[in-house]
This record gives structure tokens, sequence and C-alpha cells, in this order.
């Protein structure tokens, strides 16, 4: 298998249930964006026999993940999405999932990063929407998902694995480099912000949205 260190190869090595972990933590209100995808192929391409089942553990991570979300946003209300992004593209999102309903939560549900899924699914919470549509809408799209990479990652193997071995180097240290800037872009902010005499972690329910 190709080698990945740290929390990437931890999560490889217990396979399947490395899935349903990293579904909890990546459709969660933390997501880490394209692991699920990149985790889903890479077992299914080491283990072709097995991609089925590989399909069916993240589709089940991806699951419990985003009902645990869903369930943050119940208990917490509308106030829950809006302590994750500005008020005024919250007031979009439930516009939207008052229009759309399930298809606001199927459709996302399809689609790679960097599309957002967290905020449908806590103004799904939020809005009492049924759990019964909501598994049934987050289910299917999340097993159509993750079935059509896991079985182009048993069918393109050879392909992926020439990739990662081809490539690894660069990406490795493309991947320290974006860590190290964003890390020199997360200080630079906080002391900016500790510079004008505002908190670290902004209270959006104090300071003004702005507008996209």
């Amino acid at each position: 298998m190709v080698l990945i260190t740290g929390f990437g190869g931890w999560v490889l090595r217990l396979g399947g249930v490395g899935l349903i972990l990293l579904g909890l933590a990546d459709n969660s209100v933390v997501p880490m964006p394209g692991s699920m995808d990149a985790a889903t192929i890479i077992l299914s391409a080491h283990e072709k026999e097995w991609w089925w089942y590989y399909a069916l553990m993240a589709t089940i991570g991806g699951l419990l993940g985003g009902y645990v979300t869903y369930a943050l946003g119940r208990k917490g209300g509308k106030e829950a999405l809006e302590k994750k992004i500005p008020k005024q593209k919250a007031e979009k999102v439930y516009k939207t999932f008052e229009k759309y309903g399930f298809w606001s939560l199927f459709v996302p549900g399809l689609l790679p990063p960097p599309v957002p899924y967290s905020p449908f699914l806590i103004a799904a919470g939020a809005m009492k929407y049924s759990r019964r549509k909501f598994f049934v809408a987050v289910g299917m799209a999340r097993a159509i998902r993750y079935t059509a990479l896991a079985y182009l990652g048993s069918i393109y193997s050879r392909q992926i694995f020439g990739f990662f071995h081809k490539f690894y180097q660069p990406l490795f240290w493309t991947l320290i480099g974006l860590a190290v800037a964003g890390g020199l872009g997360a200080a630079l902010w906080a002391w900016k912000r500790k510079r004008a005499g505002k908190p670290v972690i902004p209270d959006v329910k104090n300071e003004p949205a702005k507008v996209a």
C-alpha cells in the first residue's frame, strides 16, 4: 500500500472501521475536505475485491457524521449555524432549505469538495426536518458517491498507485508548504485582531457579516 504517515496512515490501517471514524470527522462541523474520498479510493484500490465493503463503511461513516451535525443543529437551533457562518449566509442556507428540502441535502451530498455540506446539515436540524427523510436523503447521496468512488478505485488501482509512487514526494512537500502557510496566516490574523483589541475567536453575533 502507498506509504501514508500520521493520522491518515492510522486511519487507512484500520480499514473499514477507519472510514467510519473519518466519516464522523469529515461530515461533522470540523470537516476534512477530500479525506473520505481519498481514503475510500486508496483502500478500494489496495483490496479490489472488497471495494463494496469500503463503499458501505464510507457510507455508514458519512451518514453517522452527518447525523451528529444534524443533531447539533436540532439542539442549538438557528443560532448553531449563525455561530459557524455569517448571519446573511445562514439566511441564504435557510431559504435554500425551505425551498428545496430533500434536494438541499441530497445534491450537496453527491458533490465533491469544496462544496460545503455541514451548513445544510445544521439547517436541517435547526428547522426540525424529519429524521426519516434526513437519513434517506443523506444515505442515498453518500451511498451513490462512495459506491462510485470505491468501484473506480478498484478498477484503476494500478494507475492510482502508479500516480502516488511517482508524485508522492512533490505532493507531500506541497501539503507541508500549505500547512505552514496556513499556520502563518492564522498567526498573522490572530496578531492583527489582538492588536486591534478584538477577540481572537470572533463572535458572529456581535460583528457585522460581510456580504459575499
